[in-house]
């Protein structure tokens, strides 16, 4: 089971990589269904790691999904202000001051408006979850970030004819091994 989730995660971050061979909008249903199963499973196993009622994860899969579509919507807004930002700052090429002071702004409010969100969150889980349980979700969900940026990296080595493609084992979590 452990190995079909990474699969399914992988495929998730190999979407982008797809949308140039097939339409807009098969992969965005596709992405859509792997994000959800993704996020299904990964609700799975917080339920269970950190023995939550049913109760309990039911209102943690409610806040995950509001504030998991806001950090996106702001995460995909970044990413649009980092490419505008770096393509002023290509060498040879004089950047308009005006435009970068502006994308710095913009990548200074994003910055502070994901810090909401994340005390937003907190705020809402101190109403279900215990103070242990909430860390043992944020490190949970810290490490399953961190597997998939190395992911990302790694499938940008890969596109680029470089480095090897394939899941490598989480770090983390004091003696015991855990993987997401």
């Amino acid at each position: 089971m452990k190995r079909l989730w990474m699969v399914g995660l992988a495929a998730t971050l190999a979407a982008p990589a797809l949308r140039a061979q097939q339409p807009e909008t098969t992969d965005t249903a596709e992405a859509g269904r792997l994000r959800a199963q993704i996020e299904q499973r990964f609700s799975a196993r917080v339920k269970d790691e950190l023995g939550l009622s049913d109760d309990q994860a039911g209102k943690l899969r409610t806040t995950q999904e509001r504030f998991g579509a806001q950090r996106r919507s702001l995460a995909q807004q970044q990413a649009e202000r980092r490419h505008a930002l770096s393509d002023q700052m290509r060498p040879g090429v004089s950047a308009n001051a005006d435009s970068v002071n502006k994308l710095m702004a913009g990548l200074r409010s994003g910055r502070e408006q994901m810090m909401k969100i994340d005390q937003d969150e907190d705020r809402e889980m101190q109403g279900y979850l215990t103070p242990v349980q909430r860390a043992q979700f944020l490190q949970l969900r810290e490490r399953f970030m961190e597997r998939v940026g190395e992911m990302r990296m790694q499938r940008e080595r890969g596109q680029m004819g470089g480095g090897r493609m394939g899941p490598r084992p989480l770090r983390g979590g004091g003696g015991r091994r855990r993987g997401i």
